[in-house]
């Protein structure tokens, strides 16, 4: 007796060191480290040295507080779109970036050491405190595979930048775009500032409705005005207005009408009242009165009419008349049909009284930056404005001119920082004009209004998704003037010197604007804040001026950093190509859709201020990270998830899938259940790559590869699908697509790979001759369609690409092993699809997927074992049969039968049996020539060809 012949170890079965499991928490750091170590994004930009650039410039997260999820999301948004262009064969820059300044990290520095900090200590504290923070968050977003300059990031406090923004300051100025003005501006107490449209957001607010009685100073003109001799004996009239914000009446100083409206003088108990003729009805049953009309005129009638406050008699401070200014904004849709006027309290209110001729030093402006009145303010002096409410409500009462009032509840401005209301307030302010009019010291006049230039620029600017067009474009065909200082420390100054007297510029401004550039350059801002008067002005000057205290605000900061950073402090980095001289700076922006009235906003009024264009050619806006519900994150929900945690448990790599399989065009769930769907489909690919990377572990493609023109006809299909796959995902890529990427790659690994090629293949794999042209054309298939998928999937699957690339790249088979990254290399060239045969191998699928049905039948009936045990018969119609016939013998290893057996009819028609063959012990095909070769009784001749002999010959599958 002989020993029995171990034939499973002739198979050449697939072995790899790629595990199984991605093992990710654990070995992902090791992959961060290798790349800082090996300083990979420096070899990265050496690799593409020449190459056409891409510049994604970074908008600057704020160097306050811990990642959260959304940062993630940005994040790793960003990076992917980095890589795909890096792979596209780009010099893609990513200079990743911070916005230091600002309201925020004063806050923070407050809380922990009280508000009592001198100027320079608070700007000591603060430059600390961010730098700090920005240590924290960049080993964090490094921790998610994020590759960038982290060794050389732009910060907006940096010396250098705060230098080029005044610089860039300074060209605004002479473009003719920035005045000065006294006008009502949103105004945060808790701030202590004034803030900027961008940091407005609607929340609901219960207020007070108040209809209030305005008498009238003369009865006469009144009853002129409405065609009338006089008023009805014993009666005197009142103008009745209606507002939400009852602090803003002590400060009122005129009343509103349209002069197209019509209005009427209405007789009631408690005397004549003037209101618009349509809300007559309603206000007469909110007052609880009855009424008649004496008359009615238009409202150009009452325009000039003087009515006396509504305290006049209450205090002598009040003492005054509110005169009747026609106004276009006033409306009859509700309240009264007239309007009360406080021009400190309101943009229309302002622009109405200074129209009307009411001087700028006649304004009241009686509450202080901390939301009180002014002490000296009679009957309310000292009060906050909201605990003020009652006791106006009362005043008004005892006073018999309040007609009613009502609590509601309504969508109101709130600061986004600290979600308190505003209010408008005026305020002497640095601006930047949107449209026509006067500017300091201009030189260069733009050739037209900032608001022309900025539309203009929009439509030049590619949208992903294509509705941010239209979104930004109203927002800045309405948007008001852009006020831009601030009254904090922590920041660029404005580095103007006013005369005490006249308010004016210093003559020299321009020049000191440029002194002051050298001074913060080298120093940073603090070095400004210490320089006096008279180091500035000279002896002669300096008793005349003073020194602006005030700030820019943030949104200056981080809207110019294009400017000084692309081409300031980074400009290094562009410099090796052309870079866009004429055109737009950066060739993408990427933000949350809240951009489009923050960072996307500024940054395009000042492209535009500076170079009558935006600073991008492209605005790609994601959506908010919610839960799983769509509901937005918060700690009171509990319902947040914090990015550290699923990086700790999870891997980087999950939270990338996540980020790349989700439509980032809306917001993106995320809970458990979502990442646990996320790692089921990592699972799926990782599968897929360890048996591909097993496959070709023996496979050198410089010995071993076989002519693209001598392959297997399926494996030539297998080549084709790919490259048709690729065309589609790179298509996506352009567009910053990658939800269908992934989509398409799951389905791809599933169903081309996994239960058709793949499964076919395995035969052919493990039982040909290891060096046969049917397993080295197999091998050649799998190892281009191998190199392809790596780069399809390393954009967002970074850490797992860099793995499965050292692999595949292990004994010098591959540049891999000559080469850090698969980063440093480019997509696959793939041979062009064969249309016609993927038409013609569509179809046998087709064929294929109705037999599998049948068989499954019969396996679940327990008929058959394996698809091997079954027979087919095939009937099929001439058109199939001719298309199926023409694999020959092949034809049953494209089914996995042991046997299949076609003719030609007139429909399609499925039997299956089982074999009445014997199994070989070797590929477990059911045959009838088991021991054909009396030396191997139970291998069935193919597999004795293929040990022993010439070895089967392979044509199409």
């Amino acid at each position: 007796m002989t020993d029995k012949v171990d034939y499973r170890s002739t198979l050449n079965l697939p072995d790899s060191p790629f595990p199984m499991r991605g093992d990710l928490p654990k070995r992902e750091p090791a992959w961060v480290k290798t790349w800082n170590e090996e300083g990979l994004y420096k070899k990265l930009r050496d690799a593409r040295h020449g190459a056409p650039l891409f510049v994604l410039h970074d908008g600057p997260p704020y160097a306050n507080g811990k990642l959260h999820i959304g940062h993630a999301l940005n994040k790793v948004l960003k990076d992917m779109i980095v890589k795909s262009k890096q792979l596209a064969g780009f010099d893609a820059q990513y200079i990743p970036g911070w916005d230091c300044h600002g309201l925020p990290i004063e806050n923070a520095i407050e809380k922990l050491h009280g508000r009592n900090l001198s100027r320079d200590d608070m700007q000591a504290k603060s430059r600390a405190f961010a730098t700090e923070q920005i240590d924290q968050q960049r080993e964090d977003f490094k921790r998610l595979g994020v590759l960038g300059d982290w060794e050389r990031p732009y910060k907006t406090m940096n010396p250098a930048n705060e230098a080029g923004e005044i610089r860039a300051f300074k060209r605004v100025i002479e473009r003719g775009f920035v005045y000065r003005g006294l006008k009502p501006v949103y105004w945060c107490f808790d701030c202590g500032s004034s803030l900027a449209e961008f940091e407005i957001e609607y929340a609901d607010k219960k207020s007070d409705t108040l209809d209030v009685a305005f008498e009238t100073d003369d009865a006469g003109k009144l009853a002129a005005a409405f065609g009338l001799s006089a008023l009805p004996a014993g009666q005197t009239a009142f103008a009745v207005i209606w507002t939400t914000t009852a602090w803003t009446i002590p400060a009122n100083q005129a009343l509103n009408a349209h002069p197209e409206l019509s209005y009427a003088l209405v007789q009631t108990e408690k005397g004549c009242l003037v209101l618009a003729e349509t809300l007559v009805d309603k206000c007469l049953e909110r007052f609880g009165l009855t009424g008649t009309v004496l008359a009615t005129a238009k409202g150009e009638k009452l325009g000039g009419l003087n009515f006396r406050h509504p305290l006049y008699d209450v205090d002598a401070g009040y003492k005054r008349l509110s005169p009747i200014y026609l106004a276009d904004y006033v409306s009859d849709g509700d309240g009264t049909g007239i309007v009360h006027s406080a021009p400190a309290y309101g943009v229309d209110d302002f622009n109405s009284c200074v129209a009307n001729g009411l001087k700028y030093d006649d304004i009241l402006n009686p509450v202080q930056g901390n939301g009180a009145y002014a002490p000296d303010f009679p009957l309310f002096g000292g009060l906050h404005i909201w605990k003020a409410v009652p006791v106006i409500l009362d005043a008004l009462k005892v006073a018999g001119r309040l007609m009613a009032t009502v609590g509601i509840t309504h969508s109101y401005p709130h600061c986004w920082r600290h979600k308190t209301p505003v209010i408008y307030r005026a305020a002497a302010q640095w601006f930047i004009r949107m449209d026509e009019g006067p500017g300091v010291f201009t030189k260069d006049k733009a050739p037209k209004t900032l608001r022309q230039l900025a539309l203009d620029a929009i439509e030049q600017t590619s949208f992903y998704p294509e509705n941010g067009k239209t979104r930004l474009r109203d927002m800045i065909a309405n948007r008001p003037d852009w006020c831009i200082s601030r009254q904090r420390s922590w920041g660029v100054p404005v580095p103007f010197f006013l005369h005490k007297d006249s308010g004016e510029l210093h003559p020299r401004t321009m020049e000191i604007l440029d002194q002051a550039a050298d001074i913060v350059e080298k120093g940073g801002i603090e070095a400004w804040s210490r320089v006096t008067v008279e180091e500035i002005l000279g002896a002669a000057d300096a008793p005349s001026y003073t020194k602006s205290t005030d700030i820019l605000e943030v949104w200056f900061d981080s809207g110019s950093t294009f400017q000084h950073v692309l081409r300031g402090s980074h400009k290094d980095a562009y410099d090796r190509v052309p870079f866009h001289t004429e055109g737009p700076e950066a060739d993408l922006y990427l933000e949350g859709h809240d951009q489009h009235r923050g960072w996307f906003h500024s940054s395009l009024l000042l492209g535009c201020a500076l170079y009558d264009r935006a600073p991008y050619k492209g605005l790609l806006t994601h959506g908010f990270a919610t839960d799983g519900q769509g509901r937005k994150m918060s700690k009171s929900l509990g319902n947040t998830v914090d990015p550290q945690t699923v990086t700790t448990k999870l891997g980087a790599e999950i939270v990338r899938l996540w980020v790349a399989s989700t439509d980032y065009s809306g917001d993106l769930n995320i809970d458990d259940k979502i990442l646990a769907r996320v790692v089921d489909t990592y699972r799926r690919v990782r599968n897929t790559l360890k048996f591909l990377l097993a496959n070709v572990s023996d496979f050198d493609p410089a010995k071993d590869a076989v002519p693209f023109e001598q392959l297997l006809e399926i494996d030539r299909y297998a080549l084709s699908r790919a490259a048709q796959l690729q065309t589609d995902i790179l298509a996506h890529f352009n567009v910053y697509e990658f939800h269908p990427v992934v989509s398409k790659l799951q389905v791809y690994c599933s169903e081309d790979l996994g239960a058709f090629y793949l499964d076919i293949l395995k035969d052919r794999l493990y039982t040909t001759g290891a060096n046969s042209l049917a397993r080295r054309s197999a091998q050649t298939a799998l190892w281009q369609i191998t190199q392809a998928m790596l780069r399809w999937m390393a954009p967002f699957l970074s850490f797992t690409a860099e793995e499965a690339w050292a692999v595949l790249g292990a004994e010098g088979k591959t540049p891999a092993a000559t080469k850090l990254s698969i980063f440093m290399d480019g997509y696959v060239k793939l041979t062009a699809a064969d249309e016609a045969l993927l038409a013609k191998w569509d179809r046998i699928r087709a064929v294929r997927e109705a037999v599998n049905k049948d068989i499954e039948t019969l396996r679940t009936a327990g008929q058959v074992g394996a698809s091997l045990q079954a027979e087919v018969t095939l009937t099929v119609p001439p058109e199939e049969f001719t298309l199926l016939s023409s694999l020959g013998d092949d034809l049953k290893f494209v089914f996995i039968t042991s046997a299949i057996t076609l003719v030609a009819g007139s429909a399609q028609s499925i039997s299956v049996a089982a074999s009445n063959g014997t199994k070989c012990e070797r590929c477990w095909h059911y045959r009838s020539d088991i021991g054909v070769d009396a030396a191997h009784p139970t291998l069935c001749g193919r597999c004795t060809s293929n040990l022993y002999g010439a070895g089967e010959t392979r044509t199409f599958a």
